[in-house]
């Protein structure tokens, strides 16, 4: 049994400047092999492709994975770089030889400049490329924007059920199981799509948590009660892409029995519905934010973690401020992304050095005033660690240059050439920062860095800031929405 592997992944903001070319693709792009010995022993899709083959006795037959490389403040995809990666996967799909069934490694929210549903575009010149008697199973993030188009080019769609994403291996072994069952005749898979109409901010979608853990707990029920329920998970989609099949989808796979998927996607898309507001709360601003997170660490709950989760080019300077004015002692930000402060620091200080500098606040109107910070350097250079959370345990991250600043009273500041996170401790030790000392910790981050600090953290504190991922997503000019999308054009 030979099947096919590639994949083209994006989670792509729209309301960032730049286009994405495939300049910011190719150096992170495996062909053949390299695919399978990168990602093999990685708790991946991939590598769950991998584990079920090998457990299976099939063959994969690696074509083409496409995917950024780090950093970078690109938006839409240009047309000559989409066309480049699904072109590419189709014609190695029709130079692969005989194949029994292809497993496409998706993401679900890429956006294109003239193409409205990607992925369902990458999936239909694959299927162009094989045929219809060839099954193709597509894994997707959470964060996807599909619909219906996708659902009618694929044989089967497998959404990741956990935010932060801890459970993709799972996801690609699941998806790479029931494809392998399918070629050998053991069920005939029908897939179907359900869309209650929301649109929900990043911050509010986490899965160990209402609103989301009791949607997602509403589909284990239709999978425990029903044998030929397949998978049946949501997407509660990405909010910054300003796509028209934006917001959450249903996703039900059955075993030939399109009445079941259809019942249970809607059933549990007019659940979600009903628990709409809960995915659109109100979240405190930073300096009321700041102020709430000092009294919680003078009363002894430490560290506490602020999820700045508006921030998606690692610039914005209004959390930072609201530190400094208020005289908060003993944090750390790991990483405010300035390109030109990077430079300044790496060609002109030396560590040891005092620096005094403007950081940040460089992107938009919504990225906040530069701040003038005073500190000695404590850090340079570009480290390399590996990642010791649950999410990518084991994967390599190279920073670009990073130095930290020591402000004085514990107050560590990391000035990065791009965009850099701390989803666990790595990001932060490696820069030489005592996290054991620290009261407060400030993460870009939305969700994803949880599934390490909340084993750490006494409290993780949400927060409204400005930046071009608001949560407050009214704050945000859409073009592309469908009308009666809560809470976007609809709120009651």
């Amino acid at each position: 049994m030979r099947l096919a592997v590639a994949g083209f992944a994006d989670e792509t903001c729209t309301f960032c400047l730049e286009p994405t070319t495939q300049e910011r693709f190719e150096p992170a792009t495996r062909r053949g092999e390299a695919i399978l010995d990168e990602n093999r022993g990685i708790p991946n899709y991939i590598n769950g492709f991998i584990r079920a083959a090998e457990s299976e006795g099939a063959t994969l037959v690696p074509l083409v994975y496409a995917r950024k490389t780090p950093g970078g403040f690109q938006s839409w995809l240009t047309r000559e770089c989409f066309d480049k990666y699904a072109d590419e996967i189709a014609e190695r799909l029709d130079g692969a030889g005989p194949l029994d069934g292809v497993l496409l490694a998706l993401h679900g929210a890429m956006a294109v400049d003239g193409v409205p549903r990607p992925e369902a575009e990458v999936v239909r010149r694959a299927r162009t490329a094989v045929g219809d008697d060839v099954p193709i199973m597509v894994t997707l993030d959470l964060h996807a924007n599909e619909d219906e188009a996708l659902a009618a080019v694929a044989d089967g769609v497998f959404v990741i059920k956990t935010y932060p994403h801890v459970d993709t291996q799972e996801t690609g072994e699941e998806a790479a199981q029931r494809l392998i069952q399918t070629v050998r005749g053991e069920i005939q898979p029908v897939v179907t799509c359900a869309r209650p109409g929301i649109v929900s901010a990043s911050i509010f979608q986490a899965t160990e948590y209402h609103p989301m853990r009791d949607i997602l707990d509403r589909c284990r029920e239709w999978e425990m009660a029903e044998e030929r329920m397949l998978y049946l998970s949501v997407a509660p989609g990405y909010a910054y892409a300003d796509v028209p099949d934006i917001g959450m989808s249903i996703w039900a796979v059955t075993d030939g029995d399109d009445a079941l998927a259809r019942r249970a996607a809607e059933d549990v898309s007019q659940y979600a519905w009903g628990l709409r507001h809960a995915l659109a709360r109100d979240l405190p601003g930073p300096s009321e934010a700041v102020a709430d997170v000092m009294q919680l660490v003078e009363r002894g709950d430490r560290p506490v973690v602020i999820a700045d989760g508006a921030d998606r080019i690692g610039d914005t300077t209004h959390v930072l401020e609201e530190l400094l004015r208020q005289g908060a002692k003993n944090w750390a930000i790991p990483g405010i992304a300035d390109p030109r402060a990077a430079r300044y620091l790496e060609e002109r200080a030396s560590v040891g050095d005092t620096v005094a500098l403007r950081v940040g606040g460089w992107y938009n109107e919504t990225s906040g005033d530069p701040v003038e910070v005073t500190g000695t350097v404590a850090f340079m250079g570009r480290p390399e660690y590996r990642l010791v959370g649950p999410m990518g345990r084991g994967s390599v991250v190279k920073d670009g240059f990073v130095a930290r600043l020591d402000l004085g009273d514990n107050r560590q500041l990391v000035v990065s050439e791009r965009m850099r996170g701390s989803n666990d401790s790595a990001g932060l030790t490696s820069v030489g920062i005592d996290i054991d000392s620290l009261d407060i910790i400030v993460l870009k981050d939305r969700v994803h860095h949880r599934a390490f600090w909340d084993d750490v953290a006494a409290v993780d504190y949400p927060i409204n800031a400005p930046g071009i991922g608001f949560a407050d997503l009214r704050q945000l000019s859409y073009e592309n929405v469908p009308p009666n999308t809560f809470p976007i054009n609809r709120f009651e």
